[in-house]
């Protein structure tokens, strides 16, 4: 389990969806990267292709699968209902620790504009959103979440950067956070859905994906 696990670490970091570049996963070299032999690469390269993440092209090698817009539309909607439950549930379960956490991760661009720490920001928003899911208490909708994940991650680190979305997401962030700190789970669900249903709209609009 330690090369799929390091395999599926080093794909969900990657930026599948900021080119239209291929990302092709070369077996010797990350035989080398992870100081294991071969077999365990294939063994985790097969799991990782019947879970849809890398797909296998005759005489070509194993790619990254990256979805398509309307796929990538379905996702997000998923992912929309899924979080939004989280963060109704996370209204009466969060503790304040976990509360103040929240808040904390955008306590530095507060002070300066987003556009300045967009890295930092993007990393912020990723962790935001985990966070939600984490807090809402239920394990049925992390796991349900987790292979949405590599994907929405790298479709959330593109949009934040594109017409001053990162904006009105830090905007978006703190109501929602306003809300779980009210504990109105109507209102912190209707926030997320409604913010998370906005990056849909965006993609609808400016995503350039494989057709």
């Amino acid at each position: 389990m330690l090369a799929y696990d390091a395999l599926k670490r080093a794909i969900t970091e990657m930026d599948i969806y900021g080119s239209t570049a291929e990302f092709r996963l070369d077996e010797r070299q990350l035989s080398e990267d992870l100081g294991v032999s071969r077999t365990p690469i294939r063994e985790a390269m097969t799991v990782l292709e019947q879970e849809g993440f890398v797909r296998s092209v005759p005489r070509r090698g194993i790619f990254v699968v990256r979805k398509t817009k309307r796929e990538i539309i379905e996702m997000i909607t998923v992912w929309a209902a899924l979080e939004g439950m989280a963060a109704r549930l996370a209204a009466d379960r969060a503790s304040a620790a976990e509360l103040k956490g929240l808040r904390e991760l955008f306590n530095a661009f507060e002070r300066e504009p987003v556009s300045a720490h967009m890295h930092d920001y993007s990393q912020a928003n990723i962790a935001f959103h985990q966070a939600i899911i984490r807090m809402g208490g239920c394990n049925l909708i992390a796991d349900m979440t987790e292979n949405l994940f590599l994907h929405m991650r790298a479709i959330r680190a593109v949009s934040i950067r594109q017409e001053n979305r990162s904006q009105t997401s830090m905007r978006e962030h703190m109501a929602i956070i306003d809300a779980l700190e009210a504990h109105d789970p109507d209102l912190a669900e209707r926030l997320v859905r409604e913010h998370t249903l906005g990056l849909a709209d965006h993609v609808e609009r400016h995503g350039v994906f494989p057709e």
